[in-house]
């Protein structure tokens, strides 16, 4: 990098700064700051959505599964999402928009009090915060490993780095900073990503290199839809997994469609992020399913493939930009993880530990708020300078094999309980399934791996502790139905139109965390 693209990149952290600070004039109360007072446009809300599901892993480890397997990383990872969020639009979008403006609430978990006992709401909060603290650790681990490869600064350096600007802007203007700088993210994205499709179509004779270079040597097996461990079941598995992450079991995604005005814009934001799914990816992963023509990877698994293209490529100012564009879905995703995380331990959590917290004023609710923001970013960074230790192995293994393989026993309870056929299944089976999920994972993942010659396969490890919490907790409510009036009627104010789902201050308004109650069933406030 020359001056030119520093400029560009201290520009772009200059206008992601005033864009927090402008936002911070929208922030009244936890309301505005976790949900965007309900008032966000569906456009923006999909946008949104669409930008914080990426992070720089991207032009990471998955740049190196397009440089060894080819179209491989399109279909097994953004082609399911796209089809993950298409389902979701119509069966979770509706129902996470009217926990807010039905129940009242700020945090998607606050509402698990009352669908099963406080017990389950803080086993979810819990294992989901410290979950996420590795994920954006890895995110961060991510970013600044590219930022050392383009600028020589080392990996702990380009951590504090990201980490502080992300902390000014979403600390300070809530999740309106956040929607605002993904728009504007997107828009250099989009930039970024053509300008990188063009210099790649240069070096390969241009439009038609589209479907000329499949016979060259160098990509022989590349068009294959599922190769190495990214087997059709992995991709299946993979489907079933992101159908649930990414419809609210990653909870940044679901205060995007809390932050809609009703559930019908809420319906519209999911079909606008599954769209780009769908087509935004090809765009970004072309050059990179060419790039065996065009760089020799030094690393192994050729995680560094696209860096070293950006390098060879693109001109001084151009290559600045691709630079930008990496740092902007990093720092989407990880600043709302941090306000999602956020809402959870200052709504759940804290309230259920602290007469304090549960007294707050709106006022000390959101200084509560922005403190925990900045608590959690700091944690996730220093778990980022250990991503590459012994423990967490590396980059890849935590974002494909941890988060994939966690977060379904922590998605399901939450996700399945806003459905009207699995109104039966209770505490008991949200716990058990939870728990079990969890033991699945480790066994499967460390005892079992250990003792099998070659390892368990990766689709395996993901998808088995998903389907364990998914049976488990369909059999328990049978087994042992804990429906009863109070959770029926919460279910019905989630699962029908009218009465109140709307954008209206009334609506949106946020009521402080009440005193905890740890019971089978608790009347839901309307």
């Amino acid at each position: 990098m020359n001056n030119l693209d520093w400029a560009v990149l201290i520009a772009y952290f200059g206008v992601m700064i005033a864009i927090g600070v402008w936002s911070h004039k929208r922030i009244d109360d936890v309301g505005d700051y976790f949900t965007a007072g309900g008032k966000m446009p569906w456009w923006l809300a999909g946008i949104s959505h669409h930008m914080s599901g990426y992070s720089a892993v991207m032009f990471t480890g998955y740049a190196g599964i397009a440089y060894k397997y080819g179209v491989t990383s399109y279909v097994t990872w953004s082609f399911p999402i796209a089809i993950g969020i298409a389902i979701g639009a119509n069966l979770f979008a509706p129902r996470i928009s009217r926990l807010r403006s039905r129940l009242h609430v700020a945090s998607p978990l606050e509402y698990l009090k009352n669908r099963y006992n406080l017990t389950t709401q803080q086993a979810l909060a819990w294992s989901g915060v410290l979950l996420k603290i590795v994920d954006v650790g890895a995110k961060w681990a991510a970013i600044a490993t590219l930022l050392s490869v383009f600028t020589g600064v080392t990996i702990t350096q380009g951590i504090v780095i990201t980490g502080a600007i992300t902390a000014i802007y979403c600390t300070v203007g809530g999740l309106w900073a956040d929607a605002l700088t993904e728009l504007g993210q997107f828009v250099i994205q989009l930039l970024a990503g053509i300008a990188m499709l063009v210099a790649a179509l240069g070096k390969i004779g241009g439009i038609s290199g589209i479907w000329n270079v499949w016979d060259d040597p160098k990509l022989q097996g590349h068009t294959s839809g599922t190769a190495g461990p990214y087997t059709l079941i992995f991709l299946l598995a993979y489907l079933f997994i992101k159908t649930f992450e990414y419809n609210g079991g990653m909870w940044n995604q679901a205060q995007r469609y809390m932050a809609t005005a009703n559930a019908k814009e809420a319906v519209r934001s999911a079909r606008l992020s599954a769209a780009l799914w769908f087509v935004w990816p090809l765009v970004l992963f072309f050059p990179m399913w060419v790039s065996p023509l065009l760089v020799t990877a030094k690393k192994p698994d050729g995680s560094d493939s696209y860096g070293l293209m950006v390098e060879q490529l693109l001109p001084h100012g151009l290559l600045g930009l691709v630079v930008v564009g990496f740092f902007s879905h990093t720092m989407a995703m990880c600043s709302s993880d941090a306000n999602a995380i956020a809402a959870v331990v200052t709504r759940d959590i804290a309230p259920a530990f602290s007469k304090t917290a549960r007294a707050w004023t709106q006022r000390a609710g959101l200084i509560a708020a922005r403190l925990t923001t900045l608590a959690f970013l700091g944690l996730s960074m220093a778990i980022a300078t250990q991503v590459n230790s012994p423990t967490f192995k590396d980059i890849i293994t935590i974002v494909i094999k941890w988060v994939a393989g966690l977060m379904g026993p922590i998605a399901i309870p939450f996700m399945l309980g806003l459905l009207r056929p699995f109104r039966k299944s209770g505490p008991t089976a949200a716990l058990t399934s939870w728990a079990m999920g969890l033991l699945a994972f480790y066994l499967l993942n460390y005892p079992v791996n250990d003792a099998i010659d070659g390892g368990v396969n990766l689709e395996y490890q993901i998808s088995v502790p998903l389907a364990v919490s998914l049976v488990l907790y369909i059999v328990i409510g049978f087994i042992k139905p804990e429906d009863t009036p109070e959770r029926d009627a919460l279910l019905e104010k989630i699962n029908t139109d009218g009465g109140g789902d709307g954008g209206s201050a009334a609506a949106a308004a946020i009521p402080e965390p009440a005193e905890p109650q740890d019971t089978a069933a608790v009347p839901a406030n309307d």
